[in-house]
């Protein structure tokens, strides 16, 4: 088994060291190495933090009782340990270990004085069992010792850990003098000095299990007695029952007495019921006798008088009232004469149903009489559908028209004009009964006055966007940003902060709240105006402007039968593809003009496509009505037009930094390394909680791009092509570090550009180092790799290899070894351009060094034993004072 830190005297007194460096006098009783498994740099898939935990006691000199800590020590850049955390074990009340790890070696420690109850308690992971038991046995040793009490302990069994004390506690041996000569005493290790019985129970409890065990064993040597007492008992108990038998049995007999006269007065009463039984039956066949004479002459009255009421319906389905005749054929349809229209319209829909079959019996369908009334409705219904239909086509025209020839109704020069149609509508729905009328009597009457509404209103819809989008961009003040965001030369706007801009986000934001609400206002009147069969929809309250001519209430469009019942429509599939098709003329065109804005938009700001997309979004999962089929198909292909003019700048950004590749030998960070960290927090300020997608694939393009120009431009001179990577990769980590930590897309980029730093350091290091000890470590180097086929004893004989060759070596590269190492220094000190980088490249130089140095040593060791060579301490020390 390897030896545990917890034996490392090196390490235990390096705690009190770093402790006593604090400024606190305490003494380090136990040691171990640890790993803490939690923190943001474990969820960006780095290893766990090794630290060391110590456990300390403090003696008071005023009396008091004997304090315990647990100190977490941490090493710092220069592998010195220093103190971290302090934790007091007077707090420590649970000690948990995790059950999702398979090995059991991690634990939490739980105490309840943190000051945020969201803050997680520390957790640690040991290097195997051994270690954990020995950590968590002692921590319970000095809580039951110096505290008097036991922490809570959780997924582990403490008799299990009692246990493996008891198996694993060393002993050590000491002689001792007394009178009669030294004699051998074994003391167990303080560390783990740990029994069952201190921990599980007390002396006075051991004693009262042994007392009640006692008398448990003096029960069972009793036994015979007891079955015979037993027996006794049962005895006993089966005399009683047999005796209140025996006094039960006069009660018996009672209830049988009364059980046989019940049966004797069931059977008196089962023979009258058969007796009135049989004399009701003769009843029944008479009085159904008398019944059946007085349905026969019933039935003939009702005949007589249901033909008379029958003749008379008919008579009066086939009269036409001279007031309606003259309505339908000749009458006006002015305002005021509607409510007369409408109503001939009711009474002309009822008479056709009703010469029809279910409303009319079949046998009276080819009556002449009927047949002739039939054709004479059929002339009226055309004659009144055809002057109908050319009437609305004229109206909805003219309609338009008066509205388009005055201009106070759209938007002037410094004037935005909100569209209203309140009082189109009012007049429009003066007809909206008698458009359903006419539908019940002629469907196919709707289609061309569909076509009429939709080319007047679009005419319309068109023009009032066009004004409104011209003024709208015309009132708006912005400065223009340039395009140009990631070249050597930057503009003093580029800088500028998010308001420069937000103008022209809520110029578009205004062009969607103004007239989305109002196309889809328009796509519902229009569905319920036409009369199509589809669901009643309407957009939320909050995205729609009602006036007081636009009322809900007012919207009495509802279908009505003959009865002033409302007429349910289904949900016809075809019937909405009709109505979009009808949509799609009635808005048709109004889109130039939003792309027109969105155009604007990105001539102003590009970045303002992101604001403009999250807009976008918000509108889009609010259309849910199937009625309003091309508002959604305008907005998707807003966010559409809005993701690529979005992409195009992300390409022409992204060709910016592919010039960079073109220029003529560069060193030091890239001039796009800093300004993409800006450009950075302008999108995340445009984001505001939308368009989280679409800026995500713009950061994976974008740092791809700039770190494929990277590699390029650091390869075109190989000599710089590590220095070039370093700087440039410490300087995008450093530029983008709080915004990696709340964005996840660039959190993994700056992950990527951590790895990628630590490897071009380690080239770049290794090339320092071996441009000044080529040849030791070169000779290392052919030692190892011939070690592979010839042993040990051989190597010095062979050629190049020898004790001389070594010597030689030797003299060459460690003589003024100081020269070579502050040589190194000044290599690594001449190329860098970025001065704070420095110290942590040498401290990586010097530990490459030593590790290199290390190998070295112990191959001379192992090949050469007999050979001097300088120790690593004395390297150690070397570096350590340079």
């Amino acid at each position: 088994m390897a030896k545990s830190s917890a034996d490392d005297m090196d390490l235990r007194r390096a705690c009190a060291a770093a402790i006593a460096a604090g400024g606190s006098k305490e003494d380090v009783v136990f040691s171990i190495r640890v790993a803490k498994g939690r923190g943001i740099f474990e969820k960006l898939g780095r290893l766990a933090k090794p630290r060391v935990l110590a456990l300390t006691t403090k003696n008071s000199s005023k009396g008091q009782a004997t304090k315990a800590f647990l100190r977490v020590l941490k090493y710092s850049s220069g592998a010195v340990l220093e103190s971290a955390k302090l934790y007091k074990l007077k707090h420590l009340t649970k000690v948990e270990v995790i059950s999702n790890d398979a090995t059991g070696c991690t634990f939490i420690l739980g105490f309840d004085n943190l000051r945020a109850q969201s803050v997680a308690p520390p957790q640690w992971t040991m290097r195997n069992i051994d270690d954990r038991n020995r950590l968590l046995l002692f921590i319970l040793n000095m809580c039951k010792e110096i505290l008097g009490r036991l922490p809570k302990v959780v997924g582990v069994d403490i008799v299990e850990m009692a246990l493996w004390a008891k198996e694993n506690t060393p002993t050590v041996t000491e002689q001792v003098d007394n009178h009669d000569g030294p004699t051998t005493a074994v003391m167990i290790q303080r560390d783990l000095k740990v029994t069952v019985e201190k921990d599980l129970v007390s002396q006075a409890e051991e004693e009262d299990m042994e007392a009640l065990l006692g008398t448990y064993v003096m029960g069972i040597g009793e036994a015979e007695a007891f079955s015979e007492r037993m027996k006794r008992e049962l005895f006993a108990l089966e005399a009683t029952n047999v005796y209140a038998l025996l006094e039960s049995e006069p009660l018996i007999e009672e209830v049988l007495q009364g059980l046989e006269s019940a049966s004797a007065c069931v059977d008196d009463m089962d023979e009258w019921l058969r007796i009135f039984n049989l004399k009701l039956r003769h009843m029944r066949e008479d009085i159904a006798s008398i019944e059946s004479r007085n349905n026969k002459l019933e039935m003939q009255s009702v005949s007589n008088e249901a033909l008379i009421e029958e003749l008379d319906k008919l008579i009066e389905r086939l009269r036409i009232p001279s007031e309606f005749a003259a309505s339908l054929t000749g009458g006006s349809f002015e305002e005021a004469r509607m409510l007369r229209n409408v109503e001939a319209c009711e009474w002309l829909t009822g008479a056709i149903r009703s010469l029809e079959v279910p409303n009319l019996d079949p046998s009276y369908v080819q009556m002449r009489a009927v047949r002739e009334r039939r054709a004479e409705l059929d002339k009226l219904k055309n004659t009144f559908v055809r002057r109908a239909s050319e009437f609305l086509r004229n109206y909805f025209s003219s309609l338009v028209d008066f509205m388009i020839s005055d201009k106070t109704y759209f938007s002037q020069r410094g004037q935005l004009k909100r569209p209203d149609h309140a009082d189109l509508r009012y007049k429009c729905r003066t007809y909206a009964r008698l458009l359903q009328h006419l539908k019940s009597l002629d469907r196919n009457c709707l289609g061309p006055l569909r076509k009429a509404y939709c080319q007047s209103l679009n005419l319309l819809l068109r023009r009032e966007a066009r004004e409104f989008a011209n003024e709208l961009r015309a009132s708006t003040k912005a400065s223009r940003n340039p395009t140009v965001w990631l070249e050597g030369s930057t503009g003093s706007s580029q800088t500028g902060n998010s308001a420069d801009t937000i103008t022209v986000s809520e110029a578009y934001a205004k062009m969607l709240t103004i007239f989305i609400p109002l196309l889809v206002d328009e796509s519902s009147f229009f569905a319920h105006f036409m009369c199509f069969e589809v669901p009643a929809f309407a957009p939320a309250s909050g995205n729609r402007s009602r006036s007081a001519g636009n009322d809900a209430n007012d919207d009495d469009l509802s279908l009505m039968d003959s009865d002033g019942n409302d007429v349910k429509s289904n949900n016809n599939a075809t019937e909405l593809g009709n109505l979009n098709e009808a949509l799609q003329e009635l808005l048709d065109g109004i889109q130039e003009d939003f792309y027109a804005v969105v155009d604007w938009a990105y001539k102003i700001d590009p970045l303002r496509c992101i604001s403009m997309h999250g807009i976008t979004e918000r509108y889009l999962s609010g259309q849910k009505a199937d009625a309003a089929g091309f508002v959604r198909k305008l907005l998707d292909d807003l966010e559409s037009k809005i993701s690529m003019q979005f992409s195009r700048f992300v390409d022409e950004a992204c060709h910016q930094i592919e010039r960079n590749e073109r220029n003529v030998r560069q060193m030091g960070v890239l001039s796009y390394i800093p300004r993409f960290a800006t450009l950075a927090s302008r999108m995340e300020q445009y984001i505001q909680g939308q368009s989280r997608d679409l800026v995500d694939k713009a950061y994976t393009r974008l740092v791809s791009t700039m770190f494929a120009t990277l590699e390029k431009i650091a390869q075109s001179d190989p000599k710089t092509a590590d220095i070039v990577l370093l700087e440039n990769y410490a300087a995008f980590q450093n530029s983008l570090y709080d915004l990696a930590n709340v964005v996840p897309t660039l959190a993994k980029f700056y992950h990527q550009a951590s790895e990628a730093y630590e490897q071009a350091c380690t080239r770049h290091i290794s090339s320092i180092i071996f441009l000044q000890f080529e040849r030791l470590f070169q000779f290392a180097k052919k030692v190892d790799e011939l070690a592979f086929t010839v042993t040990a004893e051989e190597i010095p004989f062979q050629l190049g290899l020898s004790k001389m060759d070594l010597r030689k070596v030797l003299k060459s590269s460690l003589t003024g070894v100081d020269k070579s190492i502050n040589a190194m220094y000044r290599k690594l000190q001449k190329n860098l351009t970025s001065e704070e980088l420095l110290p942590s490249l040498w401290d990586k130089c010097k530990k490459e060094f030593l590790d290199k140095y290390e190998s070295f040593v112990q191959m001379v060791l192992r090949i050469y034993p007999n050979e001097s060579v300088p120790s690593v301490e004395d390297m150690k020390a070397l570096l350590t004072s340079l």
